[in-house]
């Protein structure tokens, strides 16, 4: 029965597993048991990419990263915790202009998989498993897991996201949760992201030094993680010899404070020159007055590698029709 699985059946895989309960038991199966083992042609010589042994891992992968082995995610996951309001009052319309854009996938919460599917626009989804809490609470308990595996292929996940915080006082349970999500969505061919963060956000002198962020980076692709989400460490020369040192392709984050376009842009150019595999940022961009010129100016910084300033003539042009 294997054999019979086509390429193009592999290609509808997300609406094998949101569309009707029989199909998604069926395409479960194949997953879950490995037996499919079509070829993907949208590869290149990344080493993480040759790291890739399960057939539907690498499918979901593809489906982030583009075939120059980058991407542009756009996190829109912050309304799980966070007033995001009213910035992403019309969320639906945002994430369809960002996908229109240039996004290549998203950083989403459960609600916004299940009730804005369709404004993905066929876009890589991301998400959020993690949860729990809010910016209002106490902070004396850390994020639980929230969602499955299972969950996540129901409501047509390409990968899940979760954290990674060593050196936090919560790590014992922050890193149990990273090693159990791994070792769960693996047996779907279902890839994990890590939010890797020395510390969380608690305040420490050495929560952010180059040498500390990459231990994280490294600690979360030792647990299994497949892509790593983090900061990056404000030169070129650390930066390199972090992606270098984890095996797994590395996109790097906003952060909550605001910062003026030419500064953000010429930090993912710097990144970009230094190894990492893309971003993933929200707030810059979904909060800006223009977040569809500034995602097309970011997606052709990734994709195009075009200067600093060529895309933000390409940001002014967007603004401008």
């Amino acid at each position: 029965m294997a054999g019979n699985i086509h390429k193009e059946e592999i290609d509808k895989s997300n609406t094998w597993v949101t569309n009707g309960v029989d199909k998604t038991k069926k395409w479960v199966y194949y997953i879950k048991n490995n037996i499919c083992n079509t070829s993907v042609t949208n590869v290149t010589n990344k080493k993480w990419r040759r790291n890739m042994k399960n057939s539907m891992t690498t499918h979901r992968m593809n489906h982030i990263f583009q075939p120059d082995g980058k991407a542009f995610i756009m996190a829109m996951d912050h309304g799980a915790n966070f007033n995001v309001l009213p910035a992403m009052k019309d969320v639906g319309k945002i994430i369809q202009d960002v996908a229109s854009a240039g996004a290549d996938a998203f950083l989403s919460t459960v609600g916004m998989a299940d009730k804005f599917s369709e404004c993905f626009l066929g876009k890589g989804i991301i998400l959020r498993i993690d949860g729990g809490v809010s910016y209002l609470g106490d902070r004396k308990h850390p994020m639980q897991i929230v969602a499955t595996a299972e969950d996540a292929l129901r409501l047509g996940a390409d990968s899940v996201i979760t954290m990674s915080f060593p050196g936090s006082v919560f790590e014992n349970e922050v890193l149990s949760n990273l090693q159990r999500v791994v070792l769960d969505c693996h047996k779907w061919g279902l890839p994990v992201t890590a939010e890797a963060l020395p510390r969380g956000f608690e305040p420490a002198d050495d929560s952010r030094t180059p040498e500390n962020v990459t231990f994280a980076c490294r600690q979360s692709v030792e647990l299994g993680a497949d892509i790593v989400k983090t900061v990056y460490t404000g030169d070129q020369k650390s930066f390199s010899e972090l992606t270098q040192s984890v095996y797994a392709p590395v996109v790097i984050l906003g952060g909550a404070k605001k910062v003026p376009e030419r500064e953000l842009l010429q930090e993912i150019k710097d990144a970009l020159e230094a190894g990492a595999s893309g971003i993933a940022m929200g707030r810059n961009i979904w909060g800006h007055e223009n977040p569809v010129g500034y995602a097309s100016a970011i997606a052709k910084l990734i994709h195009e590698e075009c200067s600093v300033e060529t895309a933000l003539k390409e940001m002014n042009v967007k603004f401008a029709t």
